[in-house]
């Protein structure tokens, strides 16, 4: 019976979480982990929550990477652990983690748009022309290769 309930508060925290009020969706979580600590989306999840309301990174780092050592082939937590790095300001440990989300999951695609929105892109070689006109996509790859060649001397 306790599993059924903390199901239930679990959904209506998510429900609540992805409408935007983490504030409300905080005591629904917060009630699922405690009566399932040994879940890792409801562990997740909490780790989301606290980050969101209370802004304690550390911890909710903590509960996200407790997750993945629970479940390392659940892309989901992955997506958690590199949130709560985005709100922490830290988008280099967000795309680590998502890149190591794709060696467990590689056929994600939330992972891989999660990474892409997250990629740092280089201004278009010609400023001038847009980005995906068909000079600058050219020489953007000419420069992407010699950036790699000169990057392995």
């Amino acid at each position: 019976m306790v599993q059924v309930e903390a199901f239930q508060e679990f959904r209506a925290g998510l429900a609540l979480l992805r409408g935007g009020d983490a504030n409300k969706a905080f005591p629904h979580l917060k009630c699922a982990f405690e009566e399932e600590p040994a879940n890792p989306f409801y562990t997740s999840y909490m780790g989301v929550a606290i980050a969101a309301t209370e802004h304690k990174w550390g911890e909710a780092e903590e509960l996200c990477r407790s997750a993945i050592r629970m479940s390392r082939r659940q892309a989901q937590l992955y997506l958690n652990l590199a949130e709560v790095y985005v709100g922490a300001d830290r988008k280099q440990d967000a795309a680590d983690t998502l890149v190591r989300g794709l060696r467990y999951a590689p056929h994600d695609r939330r992972l891989k748009m999660s990474l892409d929105r997250l990629a740092m892109r280089r201004p278009p070689v010609l400023r001038f022309l847009p980005r995906t006109h068909s000079v600058n996509r050219n020489l953007g790859k000419i420069r992407h290769q010699a950036m790699q060649v000169f990057a392995s001397i």
